[in-house]
């Protein structure tokens, strides 16, 4: 039986300690290859080895969009009709290869991020692969660094939404040239070349660069162990949304939390945030369904429907239910809220979740530094892709925060199943959950999987959120007439309806 790390044992909320190990001279897969690399020789190998020389000749953006507001799915207290929807972007190349990444929306401004994407990405057109990933760290300084584009940030709003975009559509193109997964890329890099993807500008009060190098050298004992529960599929056990959208009825809530109890899991998630009545009523219908004393976890979200009083009271109420954790429960920006709300609820023995709308790694600084939260919720593409994710992943290590990443939304569990397993096969060591929500991963050339609880680890080379063509085409907005959904008459009720 594999334990959970950070996942609390009934209603017992726990962190593990940061152990630190003596650093070992472990051999690791060649970055660029199938040889191994000592920590001495890895950095000139790794650029002797590089594939040919790969250029960047141009970009696509595509504003793609899903109708989930026709059957509320995706629904909560904040957003209560959104239409699940990509911005996304296509690195086109000299070779065979193109890189493919995208940035989740819900809807009405897919078309500013799809803008802005173009904008960015403008930045590495004529670049040579080997140029852009030589330095990591320095070519995502470049990428946030334009002086004209940076004003409408700076580092957060749609322009970082764009960036998340176009880095995570390099860290595909990359992974596609090495005939490997993303997150085995990173796996099979030494510490130092990891910290390398890092720009540490604005966190070194939180951690620097060689507290992050003595981490990651700690981790790597163990780290085989690590990667061989990836590679058979038990680095990533995956919790379940799909039943708990506050416009589902009861029927299909009680029939949703049955069939996820068949499918293997034991963390559920509900949204909150309508009356306090109907609140305690889904609640207590969950809690009927999946029990208290089964080993099943409850999660609830709020969607920052709260004010910092409101989400304290109206958790009193709903404490009873013994919830994990309350996720969302104020303004994301708030970091002295959600500190005010954790102190309250701790006596209460419920935790504090956020990071799904954090802007940026000082954000997550913030909430880390302050001890705000008990959960630290990355979101793949909010933050500016792979490499600032890396940033925070061990800036929570370091704090002993679990990482559940959100990924309540087209291709984000293709995405956030790549983050996970680097969490815990190379950050943190800890096995944490994921989210997962069993919906449009059809649209995917290789979409994400639950077995018996677990992710199945991704062998494909890339990123996993290359689109099918055919769905790109049938779901473009406004798209071409008598191809898109979006031309048709079944279209007419959300473009001609009110817009909520």
């Amino acid at each position: 039986m594999h334990q959970l790390d950070y996942v609390p044992a009934g209603k017992e909320l726990y962190h593990g300690l940061w152990m630190q190990h003596k650093c070992y001279n472990v051999r690791i897969p060649h970055l660029f290859g199938f040889g191994f690399l000592d920590g001495h020789h890895a950095r000139a190998s790794t650029q002797a080895n590089m594939p040919g020389e790969i250029t960047v000749t141009g970009f696509t953006s595509r504003d793609v969009r899903f109708p989930t507001s026709l059957d509320r799915t995706g629904s909560d207290a904040m957003n209560a009709a959104g239409d699940y929807s990509a911005a996304y972007c296509v690195l086109e190349t000299d070779a065979q290869h193109s890189g493919h990444g995208m940035t989740f929306t819900i809807g009405r401004g897919n078309d500013l991020v799809c803008a802005a994407i173009n904008h960015v990405a403008e930045r590495v057109r004529g670049r040579t692969l080997s140029s852009l990933v030589a330095n990591w760290g320095q070519t995502w300084r470049f990428l946030v660094s334009d002086s004209q584009l940076r004003w409408i940030g700076p580092e957060k709003g749609v322009i970082h939404l764009a960036l998340g975009a176009v880095v995570n559509a390099l860290w595909d193109l990359w992974a596609k040239v090495l005939g490997k997964p993303v997150w085995r890329v990173v796996a099979d890099m030494t510490p130092e070349q990891l910290v390398d993807c890092i720009d540490f500008r604005y966190i070194t009060d939180a951690i620097t660069r060689d507290e992050a190098l003595a981490m990651l050298r700690a981790r790597e004992h163990g780290k085989t162990a690590r990667l061989r529960d990836a590679l058979e599929n038990l680095a990533v056990p995956a919790y379940t949304t799909s039943a708990g959208w506050l416009g589902y009825g009861e029927d299909k809530l009680r029939h949703l939390l049955r069939e996820a109890l068949d499918q293997g899991y034991k963390h559920f998630k509900l949204k909150v945030g309508g009356s306090l009545d109907e609140d305690r009523r889904r609640l207590s219908i969950a809690r009927d369904v999946i029990g208290y004393d089964r080993g099943n976890v409850l999660m609830i979200d709020a969607n920052q429907v709260w004010s910092v009083p409101e989400a304290v009271e109206h958790m009193r109420y709903l404490s009873d239910f013994k919830p994990w954790f309350i996720e969302e429960p104020t303004s994301p920006d708030d970091i002295v809220g959600h500190k005010t709300v954790r102190d309250a609820l701790k006596p209460l023995g419920v935790g504090v979740a956020t990071g799904e709308m954090c802007q940026n790694r000082v954000i997550f600084k913030q909430l880390l530094q302050m001890g705000a939260i008990d959960v630290c919720q990355i979101d793949a593409c909010r933050l500016g892709g792979v490499n600032e994710v890396l940033a925070v992943l061990l800036m929570a290590a370091k704090y002993g925060v679990p990482v559940v990443p959100h990924s309540g939304g087209v291709g984000l569990p293709e995405y956030t199943q790549h983050l996970s397993t680097i969490d815990y096969v190379v950050v943190s060591g800890k096995r944490s959950v994921l989210e997962y929500v069993d919906h449009l991963h059809e649209h995917f050339l290789h979409p994400s999987a639950i077995k018996d609880g677990y992710y199945q680890t991704p062998l494909e080379p890339g990123y996993s959120v290359e689109m099918k063509p055919e769905s790109m085409d049938r779901y473009e907005f406004p798209g071409e007439e008598g191809v898109s959904w979006w031309r048709s008459e079944e279209a007419k009720p959300i473009l001609e309806g009110p817009k909520v």
